[in-house]
């Protein structure tokens, strides 16, 4: 399994602490973000945050994130400019697009068109780059992309100059109640679990996930056993958000020994 990190998942490190958390766990990579309270990088200049994750054997796997993707308009544009140039200039592989969340009810036909329309102007902007999109279906009622097979058939449409691939959120998939596996779409997988067996799960614990545990109830286990069946071959990425295990002083070890759980499980 290749192993990676979110940084959303040790947000409190600054970017080096962040990559050396990294290196020490034996990631492949890292998804530094821009949503943190803190410029991307902590302000770093893309060409030597490159330098600094080539130092320590990592590849920027993915820049985080456009939100709304498909909300088009001016400012998105700009959004998706200023993240592009970052990735081109860090030689991070991808931007990550989330779709719009907190909805009113809207029309199908509408939503689809709008996602239509924000994906033929990102894939124009992407073209020549080397950089790809990755759009994360969100899992609850109220996005606008709730599963894979929301957006798979828009990303098949755009034929082989296809710019797009999915992140697969083990959590959103798991609330979403989807039971499609795209495979051959997926660029990157995103885990973390929910153990705690008193609460409903469902959007209300987006802020509560955890590390991957025996008393997991997200099912990560058979969900990266089935995507790995169906031919995934590409990175694991931890992105945790429980504020109480973000601050723990035991993170690194705690990371540690999820993932070699993970890969127990993975091998029996």
């Amino acid at each position: 399994m290749q192993r990676a990190i979110n940084q959303r998942s040790a947000k409190h490190l600054p970017f080096e602490a962040f990559l050396d958390l990294a290196a020490a766990t034996n990631c492949v990579g890292v998804e530094p973000r821009n949503d943190l309270g803190r410029p991307l990088f902590d302000g770093i200049a893309p060409s030597v945050a490159a330098e600094l994750a080539k130092q320590r054997g990592l590849r920027i796997l993915a820049l985080g994130e456009i939100y709304p993707f498909n909300n088009w308009n001016r400012e998105r544009e700009t959004q998706v400019r200023v993240l592009l140039d970052a990735a081109i200039e860090s030689g991070a592989e991808s931007i990550i697009l989330i779709p719009e969340v907190n909805l009113a009810q809207t029309h199908t036909r509408q939503l689809t068109a709008a996602t239509v329309s924000a994906m033929d102007a990102i894939a124009y902007m992407l073209e020549g780059t080397g950089v790809t999109g990755l759009i994360e279906p969100i899992g609850f009622n109220s996005s606008s992309i709730r599963t894979q097979a929301d957006v798979v058939p828009l990303m098949t449409a755009l034929g082989k100059d296809n710019p797009f691939k999915l992140i697969h959120d083990t959590f959103q998939h798991f609330i979403s109640g989807d039971n499609d596996y795209f495979a051959e779409h997926i660029a990157t997988v995103q885990i973390s679990g929910v153990s705690d067996p008193t609460v409903v799960l469902d959007e209300s614990q987006d802020g509560h996930r955890v590390y991957v545990e025996a008393e997991d109830r997200c099912e990560n286990i058979a969900q990266l056993k089935a995507l790995f069946s169906r031919g995934f071959d590409g990175p694991v990425s931890f992105e945790t958000t429980e504020v109480a295990l973000l601050d723990a002083p035991d993170l690194e070890a705690q990371m540690r020994k999820s993932f070699e759980y993970i890969e127990r499980r993975l091998a029996e």
